[in-house]
């Protein structure tokens, strides 16, 4: 059996060492892949210098460049975000742009690097938003040539108008630790069979 392997980017605006909800259940799907005999690592992207920008390489810098490499090295891509005014984070945002460049990267038979890949959406917040928040990761993951499997999104949002945050939550809520074992598994599974049956030739 191919050994797969998972990336997952935290997009907090917190960076090293801050407490991070976002970092706590990015780690909670890494444990869970792990359950599902998948290798990963999690990077906080604040911690990079990333340049806002549509290209691989915004030059003057760049930390992006080897994140990207990072990106398409791994058979599982996760993102995970918190919401902010019903919406991904900044940082994600500007990683969603990054990826943009992945429309003109292909490979000799005309396909996208990130064909065959895998992707993930793990959202915290405090407000309602987890829909709204995954449907646009979603939608723009697809785009740019990712694969997201069947209950591909993980999410907990506290109580409208409370301060409650996911890390103070003990224990983890089972609906969310459910639906974290689900994405890993149906994640793992996906990568599996693509890592064996890579998308057509692009015509």
């Amino acid at each position: 059996m191919t050994e797969l392997t998972c990336l997952v980017l935290n997009c907090t605006l917190k960076k090293t060492p801050a407490e991070s909800s976002t970092e706590l259940l990015g780690s909670q799907v890494l444990a869970a892949l792990t359950e599902q005999g998948v290798e990963g690592t999690m990077e906080r992207v604040v911690d990079y210098d990333v340049r806002f920008g549509v290209s691989t390489d915004e030059g003057d810098g760049d930390a992006w460049p080897d994140l990207r490499a990072r990106v398409l090295a791994a058979d599982i891509l996760v993102l995970a975000t918190p919401i902010w005014l019903g919406q991904p984070s900044s940082v994600c945002k500007m990683v969603l742009e990054r990826l943009d460049a992945e429309l003109s990267e292909t490979d000799e038979e005309g396909r996208l690097q990130t064909y065959g890949k895998v992707a993930g959406i793990a959202v915290v917040g405090n407000e309602d938003g987890a829909h709204h928040v995954s449907a646009e990761l979603a939608q723009a993951l697809t785009d740019v040539g990712f694969t997201l499997p069947a209950s591909a999104v993980t999410y907990w949002v506290g109580e409208a108008m409370q301060g409650v945050d996911y890390k103070d939550k003990s224990p983890t809520p089972e609906k969310t630790a459910g639906t974290t074992r689900t994405l890993a598994a149906n994640a793992a599974h996906l990568a599996g069979l693509l890592s064996g049956s890579q998308y057509p030739a692009s015509s």
